[in-house]
């Protein structure tokens, strides 16, 4: 690059340029690592089960060689790189799945209306898609069942510090609000004999959380009801969970789901908001650029909970660190 002399312009490029990051979408969208891992190793080879264009796909093969992600041999195939292995759909990290421009990645490609956002303060994604996110979504089963997966599996490595980070067997009845496939409820309840738990979530979710609960031998302590977090919620219950659900929401709904919990819980019940924030104030710039861009929500700290808290008639009594989660108590005012 000319008149680059310290490499800056050329190192602000690299960060600024959309090709790369949207290669990789794509290699990992038409799964090419996998195929490659199963032998098909050229262009020709990967075009029929990638459903692609081969004289194309060679391009995007070469420009992914080059940085890295792909070695191409002297026999004019392609290997898997250290970069490429997490590509693969057995790899633990789940990464082509978030990926995937036809599943869960569909969402990240709001990021190009950013500005709109900037401007205005409103969500980028309707700009893109024409409505709202959570409409959008349950428009495909493809992408809400990918939801859910990785979701799930997201839960699955935060469980074992919530678990450890409360005392469960204080309780009685714990209600997952907004619960998903119910994996943390099933977490809790295999390490808490005697208590039951509720998921409350949308049909979708409720189907998969009723299968979740039976795989794990637990369905007779937990179920699932369907219902929306900003309608009455069922009441009776000795806790109401909010497990990463108001990140996804501006605060006059996350005020409102809040409240709707508060009103379930009663005086003697408790609202535990469990969230990504560690130590308890210091949030992750990049996922709050994120649900800026999707939902117009925010990444939040316990300052900023327990003000939403008591707008909502509630008040915080205690925080739990739950490894990269925090678990924020909250009673009746």
């Amino acid at each position: 690059m000319y008149f680059d002399e310290d490499g800056s312009a050329a190192k602000l490029w690299s960060m600024a340029g959309l090709g790369t990051p949207m290669a990789i979408r794509v290699a990992a969208t038409l799964r090419v690592a996998d195929h490659i891992a199963d032998g098909k190793r050229t262009a020709a080879e990967l075009a029929p089960v990638c459903d692609a264009h081969e004289g194309t796909l060679e391009r995007l093969l070469r420009y992914l060689a080059v940085r890295g992600v792909f070695a191409r041999a002297e026999d004019g195939g392609y290997d898997l790189t250290p970069l490429s292995q997490p590509l693969r759909e057995d790899h633990p990290a789940r990464v082509r799945a978030w990926f995937d421009i036809d599943g869960m990645g569909w969402g990240e490609l709001s990021f190009v209306e950013l500005l709109h956002t900037v401007r205005t303060g409103e969500a980028a994604f309707p700009v893109r898609y024409g409505q709202p996110y959570w409409d959008d979504m349950a428009t495909s089963p493809v992408r809400t069942a990918s939801f859910h997966d990785l979701h799930g599996a997201d839960m699955a490595g935060r469980s074992p510090h919530i678990v450890t980070a409360f005392d469960w067997a204080s309780l009685g009845h714990v209600t997952d609000i907004g619960g998903g496939d119910g994996s943390l409820i099933t977490a809790i309840l295999t390490a808490t004999p005697g208590l039951r738990g509720t998921v409350v979530d949308l049909a979708d979710a409720t189907a998969a959380a009723k299968e979740t609960f039976a795989e794990a031998g637990i369905d007779d302590r937990a179920d699932a009801v369907t219902g929306s977090f900003f309608d009455p919620l069922p009441a009776g219950a000795d806790a109401y969970l909010l497990s990463l659900i108001l990140h996804d929401w501006p605060d006059e709904e996350s005020v409102a789901i809040l409240r709707r919990c508060g009103e379930a819980a009663g005086p003697d019940g408790r609202v535990l908001v469990i969230e990504s924030i560690g130590d308890g104030e210091v949030t992750h710039t990049g996922m709050d650029l994120r649900m800026l861009c999707l939902y117009a929500a925010r990444e939040r700290g316990v300052t900023d909970f327990t003000a939403l808290a008591e707008r909502a008639g509630l008040r915080r009594t205690a925080v739990y660190e739950a490894g990269p989660s925090a678990i924020i108590e909250l009673r009746a005012a």
